[in-house]
């Protein structure tokens, strides 16, 4: 038996009241526009919740009922889009743990037991080497640039993956329709660009 929701459920879901939202309620909502290829706000937000979950592509559309080429080719027509965002944020969920993971070990190095004739003997520390080189080329790359106030898309990091799908599920499919909206929400007042 499946894991999997029925793919027949998205049809109907943004005319349905979603659940509870992750965060204060401070997106406009915008009407779910049907789409010719099925991709449904529900749909996308579905998708991007198991691909956070499964880090699989071809195992998230499956279990949207959509296959892993349409995904990528809504990736590609919503390139800079909240979808994208949250399709990137989705990936970056467990990266964050295994780059903390990996910088523990070659700081502090992993234990290796010692035995002799059966019996443990003693333990000693191995350091390796290859992965602090590793890491050291890489350290730009975990390091996050500034927040832009004045793009819309900076109002989301990429850590902030349940309020991404909540903006691909209910928000606006662009980022700049419904921008004051969204700035007067995010700075308590009346916003003027």
């Amino acid at each position: 038996m499946s894991t999997y929701p029925d793919p027949r459920s998205f049809d109907h879901a943004a005319s349905e009241p979603a659940a509870a939202p992750v965060a204060s309620a401070t997106l406009p909502t915008a009407p779910a526009a049907p789409r010719h290829d099925g991709w449904t706000p529900a749909r996308q937000a579905a998708f991007l919740r198991e691909l956070a979950a499964s880090h699989n592509v071809a195992a998230a559309a499956r279990a949207v009922g959509m296959s892993r080429q349409s995904a990528y080719q809504l990736r590609a027509r919503l390139h800079g889009k909240p979808f994208a965002k949250a399709w990137e944020a989705a990936f970056h969920t467990r990266f964050d743990a295994l780059a903390e993971a990996a910088l523990g070990r070659a700081l502090h190095g992993v234990e290796v037991p010692h035995y002799y004739n059966g019996e443990l003997v003693g333990v000693s520390r191995r350091y390796d080497e290859r992965l602090t080189l590793a890491l050291l080329a890489t350290r730009r790359q975990f390091v996050r640039p500034p927040r832009d106030d004045y793009d819309p898309a900076g109002a989301f990091d990429a850590d902030d993956l349940p309020n991404l799908i909540e903006r691909v599920e209910r928000g606006p499919q662009d980022w700049l329709d419904g921008y004051d909206d969204e700035m007067d929400a995010f700075y308590g007042g009346t916003y003027e660009a």
